[in-house]
């Protein structure tokens, strides 16, 4: 057993020497053990302890709390989305099969921090799901909600630790674009009845998404289509290939039953149906939750 450890531990130390070495010195990115066990402690709190102290207490009102967090997010979701451009997309990427750039370029360095700065928001957004423990809304913690918090933190750890920038950087640039729609719509809709009128886009809320994972989808099918493409890190394209179709296909669903089938919500409740089971009603952070790559809050929300 303890030669087994032994070598596992020499296999990791060999792998790791392949990191990135400029992102080290940011918070969370020394090893993977803690983010790793903040996200356990994650699933912990809102699948059993979460609900065990809450048992006993009110739900707590935290409108005014979600209103903040959901404008923060929204502006939080745009200077991610202004530094991605700047920092490539608009100031010499390709659009194609572009490369990581490992140099301390101060262009190369702008990109590994934003790409540090969204996966930062991914650990934030856990706090979708402590609200709806807080507020005792426990049917809409599903396992597709935990399973895409929990994961996609822990996957792009990965990838900004390798490999901070380039193609791979390109969903995580839309999905923060979605997500400035997103929580601009949830904050309206926490902030009370008399926001209600300027909902009327919420059919919209999933035709973007389905628009986003088809962009991503085009975007890294080009890693098989290109014979000389650049890109250093395949595994991270068949990731975000396989991601952005399971979900489409996810949301395509939740479109034909919510909407060719007619099985809305009354438009006075502004519930969001569950992927896969629309005729299960649930309530959102504030409203419909349509979420980013996957189901947030219980609900369709993006990835």
């Amino acid at each position: 057993m303890e030669a087994w450890l032994t070598h596992g531990v020499q296999m990791y130390q060999e792998f790791i020497k392949g990191a990135d070495p400029r992102v080290y010195d940011y918070p969370l990115m020394q090893s993977p053990l803690l983010p790793t066990c903040v996200l356990l402690g994650y699933v912990v709190f809102v699948l059993y302890l979460g609900p065990w102290l809450m048992a006993s207490r009110k739900p707590f009102d935290l409108k005014p709390v979600m209103v903040l967090y959901n404008f923060s997010m929204v502006l939080l979701s745009a200077y991610i989305v202004y530094e991605f451009l700047m920092s490539g997309w608009l100031t010499g990427y390709t659009w194609q099969c572009d490369p990581v750039d490992f140099s301390s370029d101060p262009m190369a360095l702008r990109m590994v921090r934003v790409a540090w700065l969204f996966l930062f928001s991914k650990f934030f957004e856990l706090l979708d799901t402590v609200f709806f423990v807080l507020r005792k809304k426990n049917s809409q913690i599903t396992f597709l909600h935990i399973f895409h918090h929990s994961v996609l933190p822990w996957s792009w750890w990965w990838g900004v630790k390798f490999g901070p920038g380039g193609m791979g950087s390109f969903h995580a640039m839309i999905n923060s674009l979605v997500h400035v729609i997103m929580y601009f719509y949830y904050g309206l809709s926490a902030a009370g009845p008399r926001f209600q009128k300027y909902l009327w886009w919420k059919k919209h809320m999933t035709a973007i998404q389905l628009i986003q994972f088809v962009l991503i989808s085009i975007h890294v099918s080009q890693y098989y289509l290109m014979s000389s493409c650049g890109y250093q890190f395949p595994i991270f394209i068949h990731l975000i290939w396989i991601y952005g179709t399971v979900f489409f296909i996810l949301f395509s669903n939740f479109w034909y039953q919510a909407y060719t089938k007619g099985r809305r919500l009354p438009k006075s409740k502004e519930q969001p149906v569950e992927v896969g089971l629309p005729r299960k009603k649930h309530a959102s952070n504030g409203s419909i939750h349509v979420e980013n790559g996957g189901p947030r809050n219980g609900k369709l929300k993006s990835n």
